[in-house]
């Protein structure tokens, strides 16, 4: 004999398959009435979340989403669903643990039940309805890990600097000794991993690209992906790239992308500052088509830079990793598409975004050893 549904229960056959005000309405006032389903109510909330792991989801691309489609209400009941899903969870990974590190502290703030009820519902529903993601295996930390994270730390200070100056010329040489040690850190690791007894594989990890202008953010990644030995696969419903590639490298990704998004924003609203005193209006097509050609430069010169790095010495090191980095993707993905820039018309926005890119980096870096 079935057991008589909880208000929780009515709620959600109400509410959470529905698509319309008036049951989500219906269900709110269910749960408004109900004080005692409070607890009921937040236990299945750390069920969805749970359940959104499973179907290969991470923390940040679900408040990714959150924040998107739904309110910053929404983003802070979802942070406390998940720290406390977080205690009763497996052990994860060093990115995982990062993202929960990241999670805002703040509650949601207290307002009328009713109102409460419905932003759970609300969130519940999105949660409900997530699909199944590729999932994605954290990569192993390098063998030399002590010695690679001194190199980061240098590199993310040289970038923070580059981002902070002023002056184009030093950021020029700030982000110059940043690649050079970039280069080193990746190449090194490649050849730790060459001696190793059981190499290591590659892993991968999902950066979000999101509005407005995300076509140019997503080349922009896939620039900086492939010049660091690493592929990327962009889901634009969901704000995300993947990039798959060793753990070494996949970490200079996430510093450079964000660094050149940093400088990039910069240089952009100095174009238009610039444009406006010259009595000329800065638009929306303005701003796409320079972040465009600022990602269609970056990857011309990053290419250029990193095909000057080769020796002859190094080539069947990273052909092995290039192959398996290429076998993983194919794997996660079988499909993929191809996809065009669109509204790239502003011929201003065009040659400031790409001038633009070559005071971000120099023409060439110094040969490694």
């Amino acid at each position: 004999m079935s057991s008589t549904p909880t208000t929780v229960d009515r709620a959600f056959r109400t509410a959470l398959h529905a698509s319309d005000d008036t049951a989500l309405d219906t269900g709110a006032s269910l749960l408004a009435a109900d004080p005692a389903a409070d607890a009921e109510l937040a236990r299945r909330g750390e069920e969805f979340v749970a359940a959104a792991w499973r179907r290969g989801w991470q923390p940040a691309d679900v408040v990714r989403l959150v924040r998107r489609d739904l309110d910053e209400v929404h983003v802070r009941l979802l942070a406390s669903l998940i720290r406390a899903q977080a205690r009763q969870d497996r052990p994860r990974g060093r990115r995982w643990s990062a993202q929960l590190e990241e999670l805002t502290a703040e509650l949601p703030p207290r307002t009328d039940r009713f109102s409460q009820a419905t932003t759970t519902l609300e969130l519940y529903r999105l949660l409900l309805r997530l699909p199944a993601l590729e999932p994605l295996q954290e990569p192993q930390p390098g063998r030399h890990s002590h010695s690679g994270s001194r190199m980061l730390t240098r590199i993310r200070a040289l970038l923070a600097k580059a981002e902070a100056t002023g002056y184009p010329e030093e950021a020029e040489a700030l982000t110059a000794k940043a690649q050079e040690l970039m280069a080193r850190h990746s190449v090194d690791e490649a050849l730790l991993d060459a001696q190793a007894p059981a190499p290591d594989a590659p892993g991968a990890c999902r950066i979000g690209v999101e509005p407005p202008y995300e076509q140019a953010k997503a080349v922009l990644l896939d620039a900086v992906a492939d010049a660091n030995h690493c592929r990327a696969v962009w889901n634009e419903a969901f704000c995300f790239s993947t990039v798959v590639g060793f753990e070494a490298d996949l970490e200079v990704v996430e510093l450079l992308y964000t660094s050149l998004l940093v400088q990039a924003q910069s240089a952009m609203t100095t174009a238009e500052a610039a444009q406006r005193s010259a009595g000329r209006k800065r638009t929306k097509t303005f701003r796409q088509s320079f972040l465009a050609a600022y990602a269609h430069r970056m990857g011309t010169r990053l290419t250029t830079a990193a095909e000057t790095q080769l020796t002859d010495d190094l080539l069947p090191v990273l052909a092995t990793r290039e192959v398996a980095v290429t076998a993983a993707t194919d794997r996660m993905f079988p499909q993929t598409v191809t996809t065009r820039l669109r509204g790239i018309t502003d011929e201003a926005g065009w040659t400031e975004g790409a001038e633009a890119a070559d005071r971000a980096r120099m023409d060439s870096r110094p040969r490694l050893p």
